[in-house]
């Protein structure tokens, strides 16, 4: 577990000194629009899509650690080729081979934290999410001073730095691999996945999920940061730091997300985050002075962290051990269905209607996920031994 918390930590170090500079060096560098900035965090997230279902598979053929080494390399990779993109276009084509990293060791780490008992789970969840948001923290409050002060291509050599840096703490053997099984069978995975995706409140996670990354891509990490420079008027660097605000008020609530250990409390407590994440988000736009941004930004980012654990324990709470793997993958496909869709709308609502238009619109999917938590709590066993039979 402590390999995997480093690991993160260094993960989202990488990750957050971009959240403020990717969309600067974008409209710096291309002259980007808010679509062409919001297209970065739809091609990353269709990478994803593309490789999370398929590295639910590679985890049990090949073993978590060469899926997570192999995905941190190739973020490593990405980052470089990012720098040296001739174009728009090309610069895309990069972006979408992180994503495909990114899916190989995200997926790998939250499998691992669900695998425990329901007592623990969410309180897994969220330590590994908490290991992930001080690196956030740290990155973001160092990305706007990191753009302004050394230049636009120093975020992304320090990200490739972060991600060989996450390889060699996996690669050296403190993340156990999981051994490949002795006879596996291809032809039955889609059975298998069917049979997932009947278990109560697994399709529901999806879709909330879903939701969550798509307000999270879509308004919070890209657009956010426009807002706060052009119609605040604020310097990078100092939108570098609300950012990292919103990042602290995220590890703030994590520790109370983590202490929410019985199954029936969390769906109650998702669905009262997923509110309070909804009215912050729409009221946001009312703000212009710094200190209130500052102050709100704290108070968005707590609402995100709070439901930030929830859908990934939640599944593990109604799926048995043997299908995690396999249920982790379905719930980070969603996700990354989210992250395609959601950029890629609220970007063109951007564009058409104001920045404004998108912050709101982004708060009636978050009011939409909360509906979709509404209904009972299915009760199993403790230490989620109960899922539907898997079809012979």
């Amino acid at each position: 577990m402590l390999g995997i918390l480093t690991a993160a930590f260094f993960f989202n170090l990488g990750q957050g000194v971009l959240r403020p500079s990717m969309p600067l060096y974008l409209q710096q560098t291309f002259g980007a629009t808010y679509r062409m900035v919001t297209l970065i965090p739809m091609v990353f997230g269709a990478g994803k899509w593309a490789a999370s279902l398929p590295t639910g598979h590679l985890m049990d053929r090949l073993g978590r650690r060469r899926v997570m080494v192999s995905g941190l390399v190739a973020i490593a990779c990405c980052d470089v080729g990012s720098v040296l993109a001739p174009g728009y276009a090309v610069f895309l084509g990069w972006r979408a081979l992180a994503g495909a990293g990114w899916a190989m060791f995200g997926t790998v780490a939250t499998t691992a934290m669900v695998d425990t008992s329901a007592a623990r789970r969410a309180r897994r969840v969220s330590t590994l999410l908490m290991a992930e948001t001080v690196g956030l923290l740290l990155g973001s409050a160092a990305g706007g001073w990191m753009y302004q002060g050394l230049g636009p291509a120093v975020p992304f050599g320090f990200e490739a730095a972060c991600m060989l840096a996450a390889a060699a703490v996996v690669g050296c053997g403190v993340v156990p691999s999981a051994p490949p099984p002795a006879a596996p069978r291809p032809t039955r995975r889609w059975r298998d996945l069917v049979a997932v995706l009947r278990i109560p409140g697994v399709v529901g996670m999806g879709l909330v999920g879903a939701g969550l990354i798509a307000v999270q891509t879509g308004v919070i990490v890209f657009l956010l940061p426009l807002y706060l420079l052009d119609r605040a008027g604020l310097d990078p660097a100092t939108v570098g730091l609300l950012v990292s605000v919103g990042v602290l008020g995220r590890l703030l609530a994590l520790v109370v997300a983590g202490s929410v250990a019985e199954p029936e409390h969390r769906r109650r407590g998702l669905r009262v985050g997923l509110g309070a994440y909804a009215v912050l988000l729409a009221g946001v736009t009312f703000l212009a002075d710094p200190v209130l941004l500052g102050l709100w930004s704290l108070a968005l980012g707590a609402a995100a962290g709070f439901v930030g654990p929830m859908p990934a324990a939640i599944v593990g709470d109604v799926v048995a051990p043997p299908e995690r793997a396999r249920a982790i993958g379905w719930l980070r496909t969603m996700t990354d269905t989210g992250q395609i869709l959601g950029p890629l709308v609220l970007g063109t609502l951007a564009d058409a209607a104001g920045i404004t238009a998108s912050f709101v619109a982004g708060a009636a999917l978050l009011a939409a996920a909360a509906g979709v938590t509404i209904g009972p709590s299915r009760a199993r066993p403790a230490g989620g031994a109960t899922a539907s039979p898997r079809p012979r």
